[in-house]
C-alpha cells in the first residue's frame, strides 16, 4: 500500500496513470523531437529517460506525498465538463506541436 506524508494510506492509480503514460508519451515523441532538433540516437534516449523521471516524480509529489483523502468531495458536473475540454484542447495542441518536426522533415 501506498502512502502519503502523514502516513495515511492512498490509491496509487492515478499516479500509476500519469506515469505510464508521460513514459508512453516521452518515448513515443521524445527522441524523434530531439534527433530533429539535431541531437544523436542516445541522446535523444537520455532527454526522453530524463523526461519520464521528471513526469513520475511530479505524478509522485502531487498524486501521493501531498494527497489528503480527508478533502474528497463532489466537484459540480460543469467544473468538471470545463476541465475535460481544457483538458482536450490542451492535449490536441500538445500532440500537434510534438508533431511539428515530423512535418518539417
Amino acid at each position: 500500500m501506498v502512502h502519503n506524508r502523514d502516513g495515511t494510506p492512498v490509491d496509487p492509480v492515478p499516479f500509476l496513470v500519469v506515469s505510464g503514460l508521460g513514459f508512453a508519451v516521452s518515448f513515443s515523441f521524445g527522441p524523434i523531437y530531439v534527433m530533429a532538433l539535431g541531437a544523436s540516437l542516445p541522446m535523444a534516449l537520455s532527454v526522453a529517460a530524463l523526461v519520464t523521471g521528471l513526469t513520475a516524480a511530479v505524478a509522485y509529489h502531487r498524486y501521493v506525498w501531498t494527497e489528503r483523502p480527508s478533502l474528497r468531495g463532489e466537484i459540480p458536473a460543469e467544473a468538471r465538463f470545463r476541465r475535460l475540454l481544457y483538458g482536450v484542447v490542451a492535449g490536441f495542441l500538445a500532440v500537434a506541436a510534438l508533431a511539428l518536426p515530423l512535418v518539417a522533415q
